[in-house]
């Protein structure tokens, strides 16, 4: 674990990492450090500042922020229904329901983070299936409370249990020591075999739910040196660094005046998944989930990550994918693990620009970092329409100027003529980025515009324009 960090103000100079047992340190020296852990242990080590917990409503005007308690509800609102439709045109895995704030929200900010709980692999297969006994300390009436969860199949008559989750002591581990945070994994681990048990024997449960588990246990074969317990607990949520950028609930959701999430021309990764938030507190309120859990399927889009929010402030030289600078709402939307493998790619993109100029990574020229990320087919912007495994020469232009405004939805029709209309509008964004004045979400703006209005064709395709300027880009100024 990481035990110590030393800087010369704003530039990281080692890191001492300590064996969790046996004592022994090393310490490494760098240029260009990055922190990828779940709980951002070296970042705060580091002094970098962060948060934990929950902002309030107010603080970005997130509708979603503090203490809220969600229920089944469907859109009531024109801007409500406009997001339900938009959200069904997105070329991804589709999720339907919808939910409403319920009284008692009060928006208030706390130090509560989403639960977490193991993901334990179970089998069915008798060669390998361990016996399922009653654990040492079982607690029924506490067992019988925690949220059950179901299995999902995974190849090799294996299952994916991803509950059960003990909400409460998992605050404990965000800013914890290991002591602390063993005695806190281990009260989930004890509440998995504790569930385990219950659900094939317990009379409470349903009598055909008790047959689908009684063939599941868990399998020899999976952690066998760690007593078939996962090495590590989903940590849903710790800290999250305060960087040059907060993404926050805005920044995964539709404008008022746009078919797209906001542009930021220094995207270096996409969000896809939904606003997603387990359970923050035990309270509930009539026909309330518990409090903090909410599944905002249909009123989040493909949002930009911008590269500033894994930049913490005052320090230069360390990059953080994980715990990046984003708010509680808007971490539902981050912390699966394709965003951490995009965005994480792209700051070894960005390690390798600043040791290739001799800067930190806080100075590196973030346009360049976007072209050669686009170039490298990494996702920096989300379209519908294009696939970043086809060598169409034209699909890194689009995302590079994705990043750009040169798009008002999440389609980049490159095979359309492309019209006067947008070719003027194109033209000035293009002048601007050359001038450094380029303001992303307004040139959006008026691509939209230019769009719904009736323009001749220029007897070019969209596509073929945005190569062409893309290749000049690329040339030496």
């Amino acid at each position: 674990f990481i035990a110590d960090a030393q800087r010369d103000a704003a530039l990281l100079k080692t890191a001492t990492f300590r064996h969790m047992v046996e004592k022994q340190s090393v310490t490494v020296s760098g240029k260009v450090f990055a922190d990828c852990s779940y709980e951002g242990d070296f970042a705060a080590v580091a002094k970098v500042p962060y948060r934990v917990g929950r902002e309030s409503r107010g603080e970005f005007g997130e509708p979603h922020a503090g203490v809220v308690y969600m229920g089944r509800g469907s859109p009531q609102t024109d801007a409500e229904r406009r997001q339900s439709e938009a959200h069904k045109k997105l070329n991804l895995r589709p999720f339907r329901g919808w939910q409403t704030i319920l009284p008692g929200s009060t928006g208030e900010g706390d130090s509560h983070v989403q639960a977490f709980n193991y993901r334990t692999i179970l089998t069915d297969d008798p060669a390998i299936r361990l016996p399922v006994a009653r654990p040492d300390g079982y607690d029924r009436d506490f067992i019988a409370g925690l949220e059950k969860g179901s299995v999902v199949e995974i190849p090799n008559r294996k299952f994916g249990w991803n509950r059960p989750q003990v909400v409460g002591p998992h605050d404990d581990y965000v800013e914890g020591d290991w002591a602390t945070r063993q005695r806190v994994m281990d009260k989930h681990w004890q509440a998995t075999l504790g569930m385990l048990y219950f659900l094939q024997n317990d009379e409470s449960v349903p009598a055909q739910q008790r047959e689908r588990w009684k063939p599941l246990g868990r399998a020899a074969d999976e952690f066998p040196d760690n007593g078939h317990r996962p090495y590590e607990i989903y940590v849903r949520e710790a800290r999250r660094i305060v960087g040059r950028y907060v993404f926050t609930q805005h920044d995964g959701s539709l404008p008022a005046h746009l078919d797209r999430a906001p542009v930021h021309p220094d995207s270096v990764g996409i969000t896809e998944w939904y606003f997603d938030s387990h359970a923050c507190t035990k309270r509930r309120v009539p026909g309330s989930l518990d409090e903090g859990k909410h599944m905002l399927h249909e009123i989040t889009f493909p949002g930009q990550v911008p590269y500033r929010s894994l930049l913490p402030k005052g320090l230069d030289n360390l990059l953080v994918p994980v715990c990046l600078s984003s708010t509680h709402v808007a971490w539902g939307t981050i912390r699966l693990e394709p965003t951490w493998m995009n965005v994480a790619e792209s700051a070894a993109y960005a390690a390798d620009l600043a040791l290739e100029t001799g800067v930190s990574p806080s100075d590196i020229d973030s346009d360049a970092l976007l072209q050669r990320l686009a170039e490298g087919r990494v996702m920096i912007t989300f379209f519908n329409d294009l696939d970043l495994g086809d060598d169409d020469p034209r699909v890194p232009a689009a995302q590079y100027f994705g990043t750009k405004g040169f798009f008002s939805s999440y389609d980049a029709n490159l095979d359309e003529p492309l019209t006067e209309g947008v070719r003027s509008v194109w033209e000035a964004g293009l002048q601007q980025l050359r001038d450094g004045t380029l303001e992303p979400m307004r040139l959006a703006e008026r691509v939209h515009r230019a769009e719904l209005q009736a323009s001749p064709d220029t007897g070019q395709t969209r596509g073929g324009f945005l190569l062409a300027q893309f290749s000049r880009l690329k040339q030496p100024r």
